[in-house]
């Protein structure tokens, strides 16, 4: 059948009836008061309560200071009448608090000590709003604007007169019990004749609203904040645009279907996590809420607003600028954490320690990828397979999607065309390599089918507002959407990854989670209708954890399969706050164009600042067909970016890498070939995203701050510290220019080694061939030069050591060796973790975390790029040569082991 998807199919802020409400709320009229009598402290937590003086109903805000610099604020209803929704399973264990205590207190508020230097914060009672500062400085303010709503839990206006009654029957009733219900209902009474508080309809389809109004809003102000990032995901450039006068952005996870560029509409996922940056402080403000939620944000100028005159008093300017943001959410409560840095890695550290860090990929993930929408068959497989060795291009994994199944029955295989899957997972695990195959969660509605069968026979699927079984129309026609939200569900989905339950299945299968937003082809705005039940909970709470529920249990069932040794693989398209947890993420159903080629760049930058560092985009693009030049420069832009994988629509031609001539073949098996000497160095900077938190691929202004050059840039990128990539993404480029940061650095072109200082925008001629790469002066990255068919070929290949020096500081650098797949690294501690340090003309090795003596991996080669003059009478026992022209020097065969200490002086 046919899917008919427009951008039409989409709300607008306009068309979401709460996000409409809200924004009509104009700023400096809150109604809310802290009612300071009721303030309550212990050594962890403040409790105090907020009254709406419109509607007397009373809120209760919580305050904790936790370990790290972070600070977490709670809203809830006093008394709801019933439980709000409290999002689960995406914090990691109890976060650890530290003391709070009151400074001071009289009427018109309370001042806080953070228990950090010099930090406090300011209740102030009327109107209520929060103030955190450092010394004399506003670091962010809550409800300056004055837009905190909370829409509390009511009883509809045609039932509570019934109720009010009943009351009045019964006199010793005690009387609070009987004006608060009755409160409750006449407040209910008196909302206005509107549109979509207990109803909703979007073209042709309606959201019943048994529980009314529930959505919550609350602003945040930012002095001294021009620039703000995060809240993936979005197709849009790094730096958040201002979105007065225009649509806010939108987290919702949606099926879109060739999606618009520069545009604040939702996507596939949404993590609710912002960054707020200048050359003094970056800050992070992570918003822990599953509902649909919008995000606007507006530029002023401190001094023009309440909040703005406080800032004249205190720092006697009027013309600091200013950044408000204002985040409004369907429903849940009002539960954020912020992050006050001050550094940028300290920010990435905050945000870990809430939810957790990059999983660690197996090494033969961050390889070269090959998929399509499909494979045909077997012998289909086996000629691509055998294409690449033929042509001598490496990867590591081949791709089946939905076609390889029986009728898009998830995990079968379709008999005709891959009748022997085992086989055929042989073949490739031969050649130590590994397939990847589709598994969704929409299930066909088919009592034959035993997937159905069980989740159905267990009771496991989403409900109707009716009580039924949910069933909506995705790939398999009628579907069934099981409810990962439900731990029973999630369980039994991750034991039929097990070998015997997953027919066909090997140790070399790993998964991928598409359409798990969830996709509902005949649903409102092509997902699932919100009145749909979880439980005691409607869709509408949890949207947007459904996908990363999925994740959670594929990822658990791949682990589970192998006893809990290897390490999954699992992509999903959908994803939350906490997905980093599970695996990669991809950045959907992109196009042949060049300017989704740009676009890829910022969209995962994004996704790195907010914990997803495995994110890549479909090379080529998966709609339409890209040009030679094209698909050239998509290789060599994917091939630094950290999850490199090609994939192509089904009604496109067939774009293998050897299809397009002789020439462009040649200039992509080089950029993959790239991708694969750098393998160690990418393996290092995901161990250190899995240990610490800090982004793989990542803006320039991560590592150099205070440089407000770079805070725009987002057509350029680090690969951890020490690699700075500038793709060509322009069609016909003959040059670009690069801005390469850093007062004072030096930084070497890595395929001449021409040095270049840093500080300055430097134009680089180009061909088809160019891949503009710089490695950082004072760096030593770790690279393997033989490059074979497969990263696991290549496991017991030599390093070589590339060193960069510079004038400015010691050349540094790790090198980090486990056996590339299992959880060995953290269960046993079998693992090389290498410090290298390059000083006073000699290159030393020096265990790090810790000394295994497990692996006996030879260092061969090493290559030094310093300013060294004309050593070409160098006195070393090693075998040498020295390249004057371009000042490198190189040692070969020196002969140490990779896991033993060793220094070599060069004299």
């Amino acid at each position: 059948f046919c899917v008919i998807y427009s951008f039409g199919n989409f709300k607008t802020c306009d068309q979401s009836a709460f996000c409409k409400r809200q924004r009509a709320l104009k700023p400096g009229q809150s109604p809310y008061r802290a009612l300071l009598d009721t303030l309550e402290l212990s050594d962890s937590r403040l409790t105090l309560q907020l009254i709406n003086d419109n509607n007397k109903v009373h809120l209760l805000l919580e305050l904790y200071r936790l370990q790290g610099n972070i600070t977490r604020v709670k809203i809830n209803e006093l008394k709801p009448l019933k439980p709000r929704y409290e999002v689960p399973d995406v914090l990691v264990g109890d976060q650890p608090t530290e003391p709070l205590s009151v400074l001071s207190q009289d009427d018109n508020g309370v001042v806080l000590s953070l228990g950090a230097e010099s930090q406090r914060l300011i209740v102030s009672a009327r109107p209520f709003r929060l103030d955190i500062m450092e010394g004399p400085e506003v670091l962010l303010s809550l409800n300056s604007r004055g837009l905190l709503a909370f829409e509390h839990l009511r009883l509809r206006k045609d039932t509570f007169t019934l109720f009010c009654h009943l009351f009045s029957l019964f006199p010793l009733m005690h009387q609070s019990c009987h004006l608060y219900l009755c409160q409750q209902a006449e407040d209910g009474g008196k909302d206005k004749e509107e549109d979509g508080l207990w109803e909703e309809t979007f073209k042709t389809h309606t959201d019943s609203k048994p529980n009314g109004p529930t959505s919550i809003s609350l602003d945040f102000s930012l002095p001294g904040v021009e620039h703000v990032y995060g809240i993936p995901e979005h197709a849009d450039n790094l730096k958040l645009k201002t979105t007065d006068g225009g649509e806010p952005y939108r987290l919702y996870n949606l099926d879109v279907f060739q999606y618009e560029l520069y545009n604040p509409m939702a996507l596939y996922g949404a993590v609710p996590v912002m960054l707020a940056h200048n050359a003094q402080r970056t800050m992070g403000i992570f918003w822990l809420n599953a509902a649909e939620t919008w995000v606007d944000i507006s530029s002023n100028t401190a001094g023009k607003t309440v909040f703005g005159k406080m800032l004249d008093f205190v720092q006697g300017s009027s013309e600091t600028p200013q950044t408000d943001v204002r985040w409004i959410s369907e429903s849940g409560i009002i539960d954020v954490f912020i992050m006050l840095g001050p550094k940028p890695s300290d920010v990435f550290s905050q945000y870990a320690s809430l939810t957790g860090t990059q999983s660690f990929p197996p090494l033969a993930g961050l390889g070269y990828h090959q998929c399509r929408w499909n494979y045909n068959d077997q012998d289909d497989v086996k000629a691509v397979d055998q294409g690449f060795d033929q042509h001598d291009i490496p990867y590591d994994f081949i791709w089946l999607d939905i076609e390889h199944t029986d009728g898009k029955r998830y995990f079968t295989w379709d008999p005709e065309k891959f009748p022997q899957p085992k086989e055929m997972l042989h073949g490739i695990k031969d050649k130590r390599r590994k397939m990847v195959a589709i598994v969704d969660p929409h299930i066909k509605v088919d009592s034959g089918y035993k997937i159905h069968s069980e989740i159905r026979a267990r009771d496991l699927y989403v409900k109707n507002k009716d009580g039924g079984d949910y069933e909506g129309w995705c790939w398999p026609g009628n579907s069934g959407y099981p409810d990962f939200t439900n731990p029973e569900m999630r369980a039994w989905w991750a034991s039929m990854f097990a070998y015997d339950k997953y027919e066909g299945s090997m140790e070399n299968l790993y998964t991928w989670n598409d359409m798990n937003e969830p996709s509902v082809f005949n649903g409102p705005e092509v997902t699932m209708y919100k009145d749909a039940m979880h439980g005691k909970w409607e869709h509408r709470d949890v949207h947007n954890l459904y996908g990363l529920y999925v994740h959670m249990a594929t990822t658990d069932g791949l682990i589970q399969r192998s006893g809990g040794t290897e390490r999954p693989f699992v992509l999903t398209r959908a994803f939350f706050a906490g997905s980093q947890r599970y695996g990669a993420v991809w950045t959907g159903d992109n196009a042949a164009e060049w300017d989704h080629l740009k676009i890829s760049i910022p969209m995962c930058l994004s996704l790195g600042l907010v914990g997803i560092s495995l994110c890549g985009a479909d090379v080529g693009g998966f709609f339409k067909s890209p040009s030679a030049e094209l698909l050239v420069r998509w290789y060599q832009t994917g091939a630094y970016q950290p999850f490199f994988r090609a994939h192509a629509h089904l009604d496109t031609p067939r774009r293998e890498p050897w299809l397009f001539g002789p020439e462009n073949t040649a200039l992509i098996r080089d950029a993959i070939r790239q991708r694969y000497t750098l393998l160690p160095y990418w393996y290092q900077q995901f161990y250190q995203a899995h240990k610490t938190g800090q982004p793989v691929m990542r803006p320039l202004w991560v590592e150099y701050p205070k440089d407000t050059a770079t805070f725009t840039i987002d057509d350029e990128f680090l690969i951890g510290q020490d690699l700075l990539v500038h793709p060509v993404t322009e069609e016909g480029a003959r040059g670009v220019t690069a801005y390469l940061p850093g007062q004072g650095e030096v930084w070497y072109d890595v395929h001449t080694f021409q040095k270049h200082n840093g500080a300055q925008n430097l134009y680089i001629p180009v061909t088809m061939s160019s891949i503009p790469v710089f490695q950082r002066g004072g760096s030593i990255v770790p690279r393997k030069v033989r490059v074979r068919r497969s990263s696991d070929c290549m496991e017991n290949d030599p390093y070589t050591l590339y060193v960069a020096l510079s004038p400015q500081r010691v050349a540094v650098g790790e090198l980090y060796i486990d056996d590339g797949h299992t959880f060995n690294f953290q269960t046993k501690k079998e693992f090389i973790h290498r410090s290298l340090t390059f000083a006073n003309n000699a290159l030393a090795s020096r265990f790090l975390t810790h000394l295994c003596s497990c692996y006996f991996l030879l260092m061969t080669l090493f290559i030094i790029l310093p300013d060294m003059g004309t050593r070409s009478h160098l006195k070393t026992s090693v075998e040498f040569e020295f390249e004057a022209s371009m000042s490198v020097l190189t040692l070969r065969k020196p002969g140490m082991n990779a896991g033993a200490d060793w220094t070599v002086v060069l004299q």
